[in-house]
């Protein structure tokens, strides 16, 4: 008895490190023995209790990583405390679905040819899943863990984010080999793989403190802009009080003042910064526009805005770029929140509400494009927006010179999630090689260099300016943004083939022995 406990304490302990590997806690070494307690668990078990500990893995992970979402939709969407539990613990029963299948195939790979680097392959291939399926959900992944790592990430600008991913997974099997089955490297195949594997990780570093030089040297950064952010940290509770509107812009219109000094090239204030409709004309809308009257200033925010098409009226969660007084473009989000910005399949799910009702209810711009302003194009990724790495690409292969995050990550509260949704963001900018700035109402506010350096930034629930002189390059666009993941699918593809390789084998090993048991008869 005592010992049927230890799988699952392992697959617990498993969970519980991925978590550990992310921020804002700082130890991301912990993603590169992760999954070690994992594999040990469910060496030797049958298929389906290979799945059963590997969803425990994915539970104790997800519980930990995401709890904020309790706060979410207890304190800013009113949901009751048990409500808003029982929503978490069914969207992190969802996602540990992908650990779980990840565990069941890894197990059908143990002791064959390829375990190290087909198991990293199924892994990447389950990341892949989770940012497609449904709606896609790709926030923190593994590879995230490592955003501080800035050597190793650089390859993304060839890979992607998953490539990442691979090696960390990749190491974990290596490891967990060495200190479990250290004679299954006795064969030829074993001893590939792990050369293999160191290979792909020198190889990765190599080409990463190399680009980091070339980008220390400037060699690839030829222009600049003068940018600055403003951090209004706004109480999401009085956000929307139409008694506090006026308040509300005085703070951004004082803040963006400060910055006289610096003669700011661009002025952002983040995500729904301006919480009325702009396009009406109003005093308020006009003292708006005042702000980007000034000699070479272009102001880009965040509000809410609408548009009637046949007799219904859609809202949209827009992003405005102005100067001289006038709107020279916007950009309505595209990807939003489900249940909390939407309700998809809204005819099947009728009887669904949002879950965060003061959120809004939007509807889904059409149109990937960046705002052309005077000397450079910004591609604006809203909020959650710069989780998807096809957003980003989709911007950047559209002409943007610099990557802009409008977030507003009050709801959050002070929890994990600010520093886990800065960390994804950083991705964006080594894949791009675009520099990435960060507007956001409570924070994180930051500037984000071309390598994932984060060179400045607003700690959470800070009233404040930040101001940089921001580089940027030539328009050449890196490898992940001309291919976008080809590597991941390449990986997905191979999966496939190793898992249907895997099934006939195991029927014709079966019907091997069928006929030598009836031969024995």
């Amino acid at each position: 008895m005592k010992n049927d406990k230890w799988p699952t304490a392992l697959a617990v302990l498993s969970g519980l490190l991925l978590t550990l590997s992310f921020p804002p806690m700082k130890a991301p070494w912990l993603a590169w023995i992760a999954l070690i307690p994992l594999l040990k668990s469910i060496s030797g078990k049958p298929g389906r209790e290979a799945f059963t500990l590997g969803l425990v893995a994915g539970l104790a992970h997800y519980l930990s990583l995401m709890y904020w979402i309790v706060v979410v939709l207890g304190h800013y969407g009113g949901l009751p405390l048990p409500a808003s539990i029982g929503v978490l613990a069914l969207f992190c029963l969802y996602l540990a679905l992908y650990p779980a299948l990840f565990a069941l195939l890894a197990r059908g790979l143990q002791g064959s040819r390829l375990q190290i680097l087909g198991s990293a392959a199924l892994w990447t291939s389950t990341e892949l899943l989770r940012a497609k399926a449904l709606t896609g959900f790709p926030w923190s992944l593994l590879a995230h863990s490592q955003f501080s790592q800035l050597p190793l990430i650089q390859v993304s600008d060839l890979f992607g984010t998953y490539a990442i991913s691979f090696l960390l997974v990749s190491s974990n099997v290596l490891l967990y080999l060495l200190l479990f089955d250290f004679r299954s490297f006795s064969g030829p195949f074993r001893k590939a793989e792990a050369a293999a594997v160191v290979g792909l990780l020198s190889a990765t570093l190599v080409y990463g403190m190399v680009r980091l030089e070339q980008f220390d040297s400037r060699d690839e950064l030829q222009k600049t802009a003068r940018i600055a952010v403003v951090q209004g940290n706004i109480d999401q509770s009085v956000k929307w009080n139409p008694q506090y509107q006026e308040r509300t812009l005085e703070i951004y219109e004082t803040l963006t003042r400060r910055a006289a000094d610096f003669n700011p090239d661009l002025v952002l204030w983040p995500e729904t910064a301006v919480p009325f409709f702009f396009q009406e004309e109003n005093t308020l809308s006009k003292r708006v526009a005042d702000v980007s009257r000034q000699p070479g200033r272009t102001l880009i925010f965040g509000s809410p805005a609408y548009g009637v098409s046949k007799e219904v009226t859609q809202f949209y969660n827009r992003a405005y770029i102005l100067w001289d007084g006038k709107v020279h473009g916007y950009y309505d989000k595209i990807h939003l929140v489900p249940f909390g910005e939407y309700v998809p399949l809204k005819s099947l799910l009728f009887f669904v509400n949002r879950l965060v009702p003061a959120a809004g209810d939007f509807a889904s711009g059409n149109v990937l494009n960046p705002l052309r302003g005077p000397g450079f194009s910004s591609g604006i990724l809203i909020c959650f927006e710069v989780i998807f790495p096809e957003l980003a690409r989709g911007q950047v292969q559209r002409g943007a010179d610099i990557l802009i995050n409008l977030t507003n990550d009050a709801w959050f509260g002070r929890t994990s999630a600010p520093y886990q949704h800065l960390s994804m963001a950083a991705f964006r900018a080594v894949e791009n090689r675009r520099p990435l700035v960060r507007a956001a109402n409570t924070g994180i506010s930051g500037f984000i260099r071309p390598t994932g350096e984060i060179t400045g930034r607003i700690d959470l629930f800070r009233r404040d300016l930040l101001t940089a002189e921001v580089a940027f390059g030539s328009p050449q666009m890196s490898l992940y943004t001309r291919h976008g993941d080809i590597f991941a699918l390449f990986l997905f593809a191979f999966s496939v083939v190793q898992i249907i390789l895997n099934v006939w084998y195991r029927k014709q090993n079966s019907a091997t022995k069928t006929r030598r048991h009836k031969a024995r008869r």
